[in-house]
């Protein structure tokens, strides 16, 4: 069989004609010189536009002022609050057998000596029994005087044979019991006495009397707890709460300014402890400010303290720059592409040129002063540099 036969003449002829080949293609040519152009178009226009165009938008973008804070040397001074308290509380209470109380010589608010009775205690029956060992002293006494003569007068018969040697010894032996017996009696005066002067309640340490919970013609023992309270040399302190980071700023012997509330005294006082621990549930620690005696100090009060603790390179901000969210305290810089940039920031004390920034600047950074709130990360901004905090 030929195929060939089987299609049209006319439609053979059409296939190998080149004009109608031409015809076929001219569509596609036509298509990609349109694209051709386009694509040219686009490029000139960014050549020639583009420039302009980002002009524009900077142009636009929002003015801000900026500074770089360099670094300044501040005092570091951390404030605190906390309860004054004795430095040395001393309860003085009963260390005899006790009894009724005859009389008692100090009140609340007093100052004592060391040694002084502060209260006396009923010793009628003791005195008796003091008397009655006086006098066995007396007679053990008169015993060993009567026990020495006889061995005396015995020891010059012995040469002249009237005396034996067994005489002498049996002498002996009675002067030594008379001896002992007066020592005998003698540590049991000792005693009683010692035991009648613990009676009185004394002042163990010189002081300031807190408390005085002791009337005359109470009956007291040694279950009645403490009689007194002293603050040993009138001496105070306040014992302030510090946070963690403020404890690992201070050591022993800084000076401090402390306030009593509801006084204007400044008070000088200098940290004489710090607390070895912190309490897990409030972050805080004491530290222990010493004080001397004075009528505004009252033990349970509160009060303020100021502390320096050293000096430091930081940088300084004014209150405008500085920012906060939920992340912490932060600023915006101002990179060389002019974008504002987010930088996290740790804040210390505030002085009288601004608020010191311990951690995140180094202090070249140019930092957006004002309008801050308005800004986003990664915005175009236009930089009008300031050169301190306080200019214009």
């Amino acid at each position: 069989m030929n195929y060939e036969s089987a299609i049209p003449s006319s439609e053979i002829s059409m296939m190998d004609d080149p004009v109608q080949r031409a015809a076929n293609r001219r569509p596609l040519i036509i298509a990609a010189a349109v694209a051709v152009a386009l694509l040219l178009a686009y490029i000139g226009y960014n050549y020639f536009f583009g420039a302009k165009g980002d002009e524009e938008v900077a142009s636009q973008a929002p003015m801000v002022t900026v500074m770089a804070p360099g670094k300044q040397q501040i005092t570091r001074t951390i404030n605190a609050t906390g309860t004054v308290a004795a430095r040395r509380e001393i309860p003085v209470s009963i260390v005899g057998e006790g009894g009724r109380v005859t009389n008692v010589y100090v009140d609340a608010g007093d100052w004592v000596k060391q040694g002084q009775i502060m209260a006396s205690i009923d010793r009628s029956v003791q005195s008796q029994q003091a008397a009655g060992l006086e006098a066995s002293v007396g007679v053990s006494r008169a015993d060993l005087n009567l026990a020495q003569a006889n061995l005396d007068r015995a020891a010059q018969l012995v040469d002249r044979g009237f005396i034996s040697k067994a005489d002498i010894d049996r002498l002996t032996a009675t002067r030594d019991s008379a001896a002992a017996r007066l020592r005998v009696a003698q540590a049991q005066l000792n005693e009683t006495r010692a035991r009648n002067n613990r009676l009185n309640v004394v002042a163990p340490k010189a002081g300031f009397v807190l408390e005085r919970n002791v009337e005359p013609g109470q009956t007291v023992t040694q279950g009645s707890g403490v009689l007194f309270l002293l603050a040993q040399n009138g001496e105070m302190e306040l014992q302030a709460q510090l946070g963690e980071a403020d404890l690992a700023n201070i050591s022993v012997g800084i000076s401090t300014q402390v306030t009593p509330v509801g006084t204007d005294k400044n008070l000088t006082g200098q940290v004489w402890q710090i607390s070895p621990t912190i309490d897990p549930q409030s972050r805080q620690g004491i530290a222990k400010i010493a004080l001397g005696y004075d009528p505004a100090l009252r033990p349970g009060g509160f009060a303020s303290a100021r502390i320096e603790s050293g000096t430091s390179e930081v940088a300084v901000l004014p209150e405008s720059a500085l920012q906060n969210d939920s992340k912490g305290s932060f600023v915006y810089i101002v990179g060389a592409d002019n974008k504002a940039v987010r930088r996290d920031v740790v804040i210390g004390a505030t002085t009288a040129a601004g608020i010191s920034v311990t951690s995140g600047l180094n202090g070249n950074e140019r930092v957006v002063l004002r309008a801050g709130g308005f800004l986003s990360p990664g915005e175009t901004v236009q930089p009008k540099v300031q050169k301190k905090a306080g200019g214009a």
